[in-house]
């Protein structure tokens, strides 16, 4: 905790959670007080940071790190609570007192490649500043040919994957959530191969895939996979009943209501509970989140605020949303995957895992967002979806030397699940997982 009159600072984050290969914790943050957001991009890895400098404080996020905040009033002046969660800062201000000012709206999400400036100077307090530290160039690649830009792209998700086992998943087992599309098939290839590189055992890894009943497609799309690769050996099914899946125990701990998330989440949660019941020791997770962003590989049509102009001409619509600057953009949470994550990373948390997702480094979205998808699709949503299958397999060729089967894109929660189980499982109307999160407050 850092505390100062007038402008007082609780610091509820957990820097020891922080992943960053190339300094400690403690230089991080001096960078990050030091107000230089090209400083700030050299930080490699994941982190949420937190620096205090007076009444200036600066904070800064990656995706795969969620940091929160929340101005309180007090008598001596304007008190800055900084957590991970909605709940936590909730129940430090229960513990202080101070929860009669609490509403869960009021709290605010650091959207993720930003420096967040604020500055305490009473009441009211002035608008956080923000400065991007993460700015790819777009469009700055002048190949189209699918296997040049996968080899870059996948060259980069793979040189992180190693990464993560040399400096943090060192012992232990590794699961992979494996669906088999091409996201998580491409990462637990990469894994697979880079634990033989290292010269470690290739029995660490295991594909974990969730079936919910009987009529799962993603087991039959996994055993497939794996069989064609003669890896069959890695798959471990995961098989819950319909019941299991709790939609409002998912919004408690993902704190938040977007049905798309929700589901997603959901189902990501039905499965490491299922993990975590077969394996009580269990730590470290890696899984594709983020791999659909990077390619731009959602279907547009069913989103009607989106076009395809929109996408394309949008940095990093998928990662942040609309940005900062635009009245779209939610203060409570952010945008893009910068909120979506959540749906990854609070099950993992909530159940004792270490999660990793590659695909959400900056690292790796730099060389995706540089690809020239306006050249490539010609404005055209159905060559756009076809390029990732296209891009990613011949990048997994290039440095595994396998070749990955591709699959048609399914959402998680729809292959987890027959159709009929998914529809009778989940809401229909939208407003119910709204209704379900503000009843957590009361």
């Amino acid at each position: 905790m850092n505390h100062q009159y007038i402008a007082k600072v609780v610091d509820l984050t957990h820097p020891e959670k922080n992943v960053i290969y190339n300094m400690t914790n403690e230089e991080a943050r001096e960078i990050l007080k030091s107000g230089d957001p090209e400083a700030v991009r050299k930080i490699d890895g994941q982190f949420s940071l937190v620096s205090v400098e007076g009444k200036t404080i600066r904070l800064a996020r990656s995706i795969g790190r969620p940091l929160r905040y929340f101005i309180a009033k007090l008598s001596a002046g304007p008190c800055l609570v900084v957590a991970e969660r909605i709940d936590t800062i909730y129940e430090h201000l229960k513990k202080e007192g101070l929860d009669d000012q609490f509403m869960p709206y009021y709290t605010r999400m650091v959207p993720a490649h930003y420096v967040t400036r604020i500055e305490l100077l009473g009441c009211p307090d002035p608008n956080p500043i923000y400065e991007r530290f993460f700015t790819p160039g777009r469009n700055k690649f002048k190949s189209n040919e699918p296997a040049k830009l996968g080899e870059m792209y996948i060259s980069a998700l793979y040189a992180e994957i190693k990464k993560w086992l040399t400096h943090e998943a060192k012992t232990g087992p590794i699961g992979c959530s494996f669906s088999a599309g091409i996201d998580s098939g491409s990462v637990f290839l990469l894994t697979y191969h880079a634990l033989r590189e290292l010269g470690e055992s290739p029995s660490r890894l295991k594909a974990f895939t969730l079936a919910v009943g009987d009529e799962a497609e993603d087991l039959k799309q996994a055993r497939q996979f794996l069989e064609a690769l003669n890896l069959e050996l890695f798959l471990e099914p995961v098989q819950i009943k319909p019941e299991d899946l709790d939609w409002q125990k998912t919004i408690e701990v993902v704190e938040d209501y977007k049905p798309l998330d929700i589901q997603s989440a959901t189902m990501n949660f039905a499965l490491l509970q299922g993990i975590r019941k077969r394996y009580p020791e269990w730590k470290y997770m890696i899984d594709g989140d983020g791999g659909d962003e990077n390619l731009k590989d959602y279907p547009i049509e069913e989103n009607p605020e989106l076009t395809i102009k929109s996408v394309l001409n949008n940095l990093m619509l998928y990662q942040e949303g609309w940005g900062v600057e635009s009245m779209k953009h939610s203060l409570t949470y952010s945008g893009g995957l910068s909120r979506g994550y959540m749906r990854t990373y609070a099950p993992g948390e909530q159940l004792g895992f270490k999660g990793f997702s590659p695909y959400t480094l900056p690292n790796v979205i730099e060389i995706a967002e540089g690809f020239p998808f306006i050249e490539m699709t010609d404005w055209d949503h159905e060559k756009l979806y076809e390029l990732k299958g296209s891009i990613v397999a011949a990048g997994v060729k290039a440095v595994t030397g396998m070749d990955m089967p591709v699959f048609p894109k399914r959402r998680f929660q729809h292959g987890a699940a027959s159709m009929d189980t998914f529809k009778s499982s989940f809401p229909k109307n939208e407003l119910e997982y709204r209704k379900a999160f503000n009843k957590i407050y009361g």
